[in-house]
């Protein structure tokens, strides 16, 4: 019961929308709620993300050409750029589930006939153009420190990776680098695209709101964050077939994280 969660409301408003500041327990219980909405109906939320790999990777692939073995990482990274724009289906499912409407496949896309259309694709726009300039920012980084030639094989990459300073200063500056894309990420989105499919509001007020959302809770979302890529990285190990089910699962959870952050 919402009466029953403890959190202290902060007048924090954009418009008529408030927002909550809210704790770890939180969190966990926005997974328990996202795992419940997946096991309710998951071969739909399978068959939508299924293709999120593929298209990450065909996107990749036609911006940085034929030999993308030095943005393998960068690439799993930016799934948690990605994640959100995939992931609407996915809140519009939580959402249905959650007033008891139809939950059927048709209906999952119901969004795009309506008002919301427009500014999630706006927003979602935002989030591929975030993606591309993370993808060439690694790439500018890894030209700086190895010049334009790429490694021929995945042993020789991970040699220079681990034995050079050269290596070392990748991992540092990528580390840095990810950071900064990967909070811009979640300050402009974690609340923005479910709030879209939940009330009327132009993108830049949904992206308005998900900051101060973000600001709101500091250090709970930055645990969120590490949740989302450790859980998106884990699902990526295995030839990216474990996002099939970490991505639906983090979208139906980062709903009932929304309802927990934003007020009715």
């Amino acid at each position: 019961m919402a009466q029953e969660r403890s959190f202290r409301d902060v007048q924090v408003r954009s418009g008529e929308i408030g927002i909550r500041t809210i704790g770890l327990n939180d969190l966990w219980q926005s997974l328990k709620e996202g795992y419940d909405d997946f096991h309710a109906k998951p071969t739909v939320k399978v068959f939508l993300t299924v293709l999120f790999p593929l298209f990450a990777l065909l996107l990749t692939l036609f911006l940085v050409g034929n030999n993308p073995l030095h943005l393998a990482f960068p690439m799993v990274a930016g799934f948690t750029l990605l994640g959100p724009v995939v992931s609407v289906g996915i809140f519009e499912l939580s959402r249905r589930r959650e007033r008891g409407l139809d939950v059927s496949w048709r209906s999952t896309f119901d969004f795009v006939h309506s008002a919301s259309f427009a500014p999630i694709l706006a927003l979602s726009i935002v989030m591929m153009l975030l993606y591309v300039a993370w993808l060439f920012m690694a790439q500018f980084l890894y030209f700086g420190l190895f010049g334009e030639d790429s490694p021929l094989s995945a042993s020789e990459f991970l040699t220079q990776l681990v034995t050079t300073r050269r290596g070392g200063a990748l991992i540092v500056y990528g580390i840095g680098l990810g950071f900064l894309f990967a909070f811009t990420a979640l300050a402009i989105s974690v609340v923005a695209f479910p709030l879209l499919l939940d009330r009327p509001a132009s993108a830049a007020t949904a992206v308005g709101v998900s900051i101060k959302a973000v600001a709101s809770n500091v250090m709970v979302m930055a645990v969120w964050g590490v949740i989302v890529v450790v859980l998106l990285a884990a699902g990526a190990i295995v030839f990216l077939i474990g996002l099939a089910v970490v991505l639906p699962v983090l979208g139906h959870a980062t709903w009932h994280l929304y309802r927990k952050v934003v007020m009715p």
